[in-house]
């Protein structure tokens, strides 16, 4: 599994990719020191794995994240614990807590095997899926569904005048859904595009999106250049 280490202090970064040497099952194909190279580093190479720092200069871990175009999977490494529930956002394998012992990075690597057997393939806008949600069943068609929400480790699903959670992170909903018809406009939010009947500019530079049911979302300013790009000749 290809990976790549994200973090801003040089004594933390070669020593955890020192450690990871130990571990024949990754493939470290590069490391970097900051979000900006960080993304350029992802782009190039789109490793299944980033062991990423969430605090470094200029901008966070999380907004790393928010610019790519893909969810790998992610092992957090920061000395901070009171980003654990937001790290449930992404697909987060791991969050390991400054100064990590190889017996922690171990069993963090441990679950990959496990994460990696359970991915489902893609599906197509005319799929249908299952969600219980508490004591309701529903069986709803993907391209029913208007928008679908973050709620930290759930996602509540808006179709039909209805609603549902699923006990799922955001990351992993929108990494089975078609990128041609699901957008996702913030960390919070991914929207079906053909719900989609106004869009306007915002003073902040992103977009608001009014959907066909009525509903306004707003498009963050990290989405809104590649919303733009999507929708543009």
């Amino acid at each position: 599994m290809k990976a790549i280490v994200v973090e801003d202090s040089r004594l933390a970064r070669e020593g955890l990719v020192r450690m990871l040497r130990e571990f024949p099952e990754l493939d470290v194909v590069g490391d970097a020191d900051h979000p900006d190279s960080a993304l350029e580093l992802i782009r190039a190479s789109r490793p299944e794995l980033l062991f990423l720092d969430i605090h470094m200069p200029g901008a966070s871990g999380f907004d790393l994240l928010e610019r790519l175009d893909y969810a790998p999977r992610i092992i957090f490494t920061t000395a901070y614990s009171e980003h654990a529930i937001r790290s449930f956002d992404f697909h987060t394998v791991d969050y390991l807590v400054k100064p990590i012992r190889r017996e922690r990075l171990a069993a963090a690597i441990a679950k990959l095997p496990a994460t990696a057997s359970a991915s489902k393939p893609a599906l197509d806008i005319d799929s249908r899926l299952f969600i219980k949600d508490g004591e309701r069943c529903h069986l709803v068609a993907l391209h029913t569904i208007r928008y679908i929400e973050s709620c930290k480790n759930y996602v509540q699903v808006f179709f039909e005048g209805k609603s549902a959670y699923l006990k799922k992170p955001l990351a992993d909903v929108e990494e089975r859904l078609p990128a041609r018809h699901f957008f996702r406009i913030s960390r919070q939010h991914i929207v079906n595009l053909r719900a989609v009947t106004g869009i306007e500019e915002t003073i902040n530079c992103g977009y608001r999106l009014t959907l066909d049911d009525g509903k306004v979302l707003e498009v963050s300013r990290r989405n809104a250049s590649e919303l733009k790009d999507l929708l543009s000749f």
